[in-house]
């Protein structure tokens, strides 16, 4: 797995519509058009809204060079096969896709426009002219897993999850992992919505999570919805993708946020450079692609300090959420004392781990 080992600061493009009708008058002929393709409203917060500060971070390191345009809220399936075809058939000579379903939409498009770069986020399907781009979204979960478990009273910490793929899972192992490293009594419980943004579903699962007696909520869904939940309910509330604290002033202690804007501008700068090479990015907090929200006022500095610690320990290489022993709920030992999981079972990752409730969906 190719790592992002430097991830420089250069020079990106001007911002255009948020919708695919076309390009502003005037641009120039040298600009490299560039499209984005998201899965949810931008909003002020979440996945997509992580995206579009990474694009917008790209316009102003580029400057001239490219212009950009992005179309929001786009289903995963045969409409976003719609629009990723429309941006290429467009002049858009890079395309990022940025939910795990509209990997087989970009290979399909991508076989037509054999002249087009094509960047995949989160999936694993690849070609000369697709390469895919994930972030070790685990290592920041670990973190905030550590956060939960300190702060739970109850012992009991909910979790609203959007589909029950290896990433996901993932990220709920080692919050998991991370939250009964310092509470052994801790234990997870997950709500599935069935969908990466749904603020009804969002709100619900909370809400149900918080009558089975969670006093921490947190999410891998794209809403503020759990956070609202629980403000509203008097629990605390760790958010995902960005700090959602402005939903939360009470609740939130800090959330797990990604950081895509250095990447962006990198694989830009190298498809203007023809040094670009089809291949999997997997970056993480050495990298600067997963970052902790600043912590709310709730957490004592004891706990920001083991945090810290951690965090660095991470970076360094010398921690990794995955190292043994680990035992799956069954109690059979998945990661033996001594060893550390490999990429490749991470990113196969289908079973739980002990102390969490329930069973994973098939």
């Amino acid at each position: 797995m190719k790592l992002i080992k430097t991830l420089k600061t250069i020079a990106a493009g001007t911002v255009t519509a948020a919708a695919l009708t076309g390009f502003a008058a005037g641009a120039s002929a040298e600009q490299t058009k560039i499209g984005f393709v998201y899965v949810s409203p931008i909003g002020d917060a979440g996945w997509t809204y992580q995206h579009e500060l990474g694009r917008r971070a790209m316009v102003k390191a580029l400057g001239s060079k490219v212009k950009t345009t992005f179309v929001e809220a786009v289903k995963e399936g045969a409409d976003a096969e719609r629009v990723i075809r429309k941006l290429a058939a467009s002049g858009n000579k890079i395309i990022f896709t940025t939910s795990f379903g509209y990997m087989n939409p970009t290979i399909k498009v991508a076989k037509r426009f054999k002249n087009v770069t094509f960047m995949h986020a989160t999936g694993y399907k690849r070609a000369k002219n697709v390469g895919t781009y994930l972030a070790r979204f685990y290592e920041g979960r670990y973190l905030t897993g550590i956060v939960a478990g300190k702060m739970s009273k109850s012992n009991i910490i909910g979790y609203v999850a959007a589909f029950p793929i290896p990433e996901v899972v993932r990220g709920i192992n080692a919050f998991t992992i991370g939250a009964r490293s310092v509470n052994p009594k801790a234990q997870i419980r997950v709500i599935w919505t069935s969908s990466w943004y749904d603020p009804g579903k969002e709100r619900q699962a909370a809400d149900t999570l918080i009558a089975q007696g969670a006093d921490v909520i947190t999410q891998h869904t794209d809403s503020t919805a759990p956070v609202q939940a629980a403000e509203a309910k008097g629990v605390y509330a760790i958010g995902y993708h960005s700090d959602m604290s402005k939903y939360g002033k009470k609740a939130h202690l800090t959330a797990a946020t990604h950081v895509w804007g250095n990447y962006y501008t990198t694989v830009v700068k190298a498809v203007l450079s023809g040094t670009w090479k089809s291949g999997a990015v997997w970056g993480g907090i050495k990298e600067g692609m997963i970052k902790l929200a600043p912590f709310g006022p709730a957490v004592p500095a004891s706990l920001k300090q083991l945090v810290g610690e951690r965090e660095k320990a991470i970076a360094a290489g010398t921690l990794h959420p995955f190292q043994g022993p680990v035992k799956d709920q069954s109690g059979k030992v998945r990661i033996a004392k001594g060893k550390t999981m490999s990429d490749g079972d991470l990113l196969g990752m289908k079973w739980y781990v002990e102390g969490i409730v329930g069973k994973l969906p098939k």
